[in-house]
C-alpha cells in the first residue's frame, strides 16, 4: 500500500477554508496590481496611479502602489507557506481566492478608480468607452471563474 501518512482528510482541512481563500485573495491583488503597474504604467505608459498632477508625483504614486502589491504578495506567501506547513493547503481554494482577487482589484480599478475618483483613465484617448467596457467585462469574468472555482470545491470529494 502506498499511502501518504500524513494526508489531511476533508475534516482536517475545513477550519481552514477562510485562510486558503484569504491567502489567493492577496495574491490575486498582488498579481493584478503587479501586471496592471508593469504593462499599463511601466511598458505601454499608458498611465500612472495618480494622474491628476505631475509626472513626478505619478511616478510617485506608481511607486506606492507597486510597493502595496509587493507587501499582498508576500503576506499571501506567508499564509500559504504556514497552510502547507499544516497540510492544509488546498490548490484549488486558493487558485479560486487569487482568481476572485485579481478580477475585484480589476474591477474596483476600472469603476471606483476610473469612473468615480477619475484618478487616472486605462489610456487617454477619445473613446475610451471601449477600454472601460473590456476591463470590466475581463473583470467580471475572472470574479465569475474564482467563484467557480471557490463554489465548486467546498463539497467533500468521495
Amino acid at each position: 500500500m502506498d499511502k501518504k501518512i500524513n494526508q489531511s482528510t476533508y475534516s482536517d482541512r475545513f477550519p481552514y477554508l477562510g485562510r486558503n481563500l484569504i491567502s489567493g485573495l492577496f495574491f490575486g491583488l498582488g498579481l493584478a496590481a503587479f501586471i496592471d503597474e508593469t504593462v499599463f504604467h511601466q511598458l505601454l505608459h499608458w498611465h500612472h496611479f495618480y494622474d491628476k498632477s505631475t509626472t513626478t508625483i505619478g511616478l510617485v504614486s506608481d511607486g506606492l502602489f507597486h510597493a502595496f502589491s509587493w507587501f499582498a504578495t508576500i503576506a499571501s506567501l506567508f499564509i500559504l507557506a504556514d497552510l502547507r506547513h499544516k497540510n492544509a493547503f488546498w490548490l484549488k481554494r486558493w487558485w479560486g481566492g487569487v482568481l476572485l482577487g485579481s478580477g475585484s482589484f480589476q474591477l474596483y480599478d476600472g469603476i471606483i478608480q476610473h469612473k468615480i475618483m477619475r484618478i487616472h483613465q486605462i489610456r487617454y484617448v477619445e473613446n475610451i468607452i471601449i477600454y472601460d467596457l473590456i476591463w470590466n467585462i475581463i473583470a467580471v469574468i475572472i470574479i465569475l471563474f474564482g467563484i467557480f472555482f471557490i463554489k465548486g470545491y467546498v463539497k467533500p470529494h468521495r
